[in-house]
């Protein structure tokens, strides 16, 4: 399945609570109500600077965020369906809070850069949360996102406004900047979306990816984040207004199909009540950005994370996640044999087919699941066979099968990708073929007859 998602990113709306703002709490009541229509899947928000109440504010009635039951602290949530992870980070604490007469006192400074350097540690605990301890694909597969209020690093836009009569660069973004970025891209965030500035604003920062090899070059030998601001979406303070919809999915480029961000911003002028792209000298008003590295999904993944979704599962689900298992190029005869490749994908079928069988119907009867029995059973000697013959000891395998789904980039700069000497790898590569024949037998016991060991049919995925 291809994963794709949208966003829709305002900010700095300002709801402190005053009841300064009703007009807004009203739209936004509506747009609440959208949730109940389906024209959004989800609606989130993280609490900016403006939306903190004041001591002196604590008995107002006007708490959009309470009213709409929004978060104000740092949690994590997981689309399943996009392969999106969504972090919502509490920057409160680590940003200017007061000034007197335009300065900052040493103490105040100092709590701040402490603050702003536990925004790292919040960004991994919250990854470690409980909202993603079932996640059922590797956590370098999916699209990561990170939403803060506050920019958290510097950016090339909006330098010249001043604030109290000081430069607000140096005191407004995270006074740890470089201890945000480690840690983001440590985690493998993509894309940063932040407020507070009420400008426009769109940075690549790359640094050396340390998993990249010597044969890498170009853009795999980096990690890429793009930090997006968002200006206040309702205009405070007399700014000019704006938004941005990011799409992410798959796009065709020099004839292929890869993943990308199109990010697609809107502004307003203060005296002017007509949102226009801000983007308009390029193609239809869209950044397109190149997400970095291959979102492609291991269609196993994509099986075990819809299979653990359900309950329990009927025949005609269990024929159709066994054709989405076992029709795939692996289970074929497909030239010179990759056997490194064949090991990682024979160990994520594997793990798949086990959480199906998990949850095979109770009505099934005794011939089926005598079938799916056999599965596993070819499927482990499958395995084993691979290991055999790349040389693996059963400690190794063991330490495979133990990881699950283990990613297959970091598999195959762990482990040799040729086959070891001594071995006759052409009688290795018939009994293989032999080993699937008799996997297609199970297969047609469970209702499909995919040819398993025979020519390759068309279009058949890795």
């Amino acid at each position: 399945m291809d994963r794709s998602f949208v966003i829709v990113h305002i900010s700095d709306l300002h709801l402190d609570g005053t009841g300064r703002l009703l007009a807004t709490i009203e739209t936004l009541a509506v747009i609440a109500s959208f949730r109940q229509t389906g024209l959004f899947t989800d609606i989130q928000a993280i609490a900016g600077n403006h939306d903190v109440k004041r001591p002196s504010q604590r008995a107002g009635r006007h708490d959009v965020y309470d009213y709409l039951h929004l978060p104000r602290t740092s949690k994590s949530l997981y689309y399943r369906q996009a392969g999106l992870d969504l972090v919502l980070l509490d920057s409160n604490r680590a940003s200017i809070t007061t000034l007197a007469s335009g300065k900052l006192d040493e103490g105040a400074y100092n709590a701040m850069v402490a603050d702003s350097a536990r925004l790292s540690v919040e960004l991994a605990g919250s990854l470690r949360s409980a909202s993603r301890a079932d996640y059922a694909e590797p956590a370098e597969n999916l699209v990561r996102v990170l939403a803060l209020h506050h920019h958290p690093l510097p950016q090339a836009t909006g330098e010249g406004k001043r604030f109290l009569g000081v430069p607000d660069e140096p005191l407004m973004y995270l006074a740890a900047p470089a201890t945000f970025l480690e840690a983001a891209t440590s985690l493998n965030v993509d894309l940063v979306l932040h407020g507070h500035r009420h400008v426009e604003g769109l940075t690549r920062y790359s640094i050396p990816d340390p998993r990249a090899t010597s044969s890498e070059s170009g853009e795999a030998l980096w990690r890429t984040i793009y930090v997006l601001s968002c200006p206040s979406s309702t205009g405070q303070a007399g700014d000019d207004a704006g938004f941005n919809v990011i799409h992410f999915g798959p796009m065709s480029h020099a004839g292929r199909m890869e993943y990308r961000f199109a990010i697609a911003r809107y502004s307003r002028s203060r005296n002017d009540g007509v949102f226009r792209p801000l983007d308009s000298n390029l193609p239809h008003g869209v950044v397109r950005l190149p997400a970095g590295r291959d979102f492609s999904r291991d269609p196993a993944v994509q099986s075990a994370i819809e299979i653990d979704a359900c309950t329990a599962l009927k025949r005609d689900e269990v024929t159709a996640f066994a054709r989405r298992l076992l029709l795939r190029r692996a289970f074929y005869a497909d030239g010179e044999v990759d056997w490194a490749n064949l090991l990682h994908v024979y160990l994520v079928t594997s793990h798949a087919w086990a959480d199906l069988e998990s949850k095979f119907p109770r009505s099934a009867c005794k011939h089926d699941a005598e079938a799916a029995s056999v599965v596993t059973s070819v499927l482990r000697r499958l395995i084993e066979q691979s290991a055999n013959v790349l040389g693996i000891d059963d400690f190794q395998l063991d330490e495979l099968r133990a990881r699950r789904l283990v990613n297959r980039d970091d598999l195959r700069r762990e482990l040799p990708r040729v086959a070891r000497p001594g071995i006759d790898v052409e009688v290795e590569a018939q009994q293989r073929l032999q080993l699937l024949r008799d996997l297609n037998e199970q297969a047609k016991a469970l209702g499909l007859d995919p040819g398993l060991g025979g020519k390759v049919p068309p279009q058949t995925p890795q």
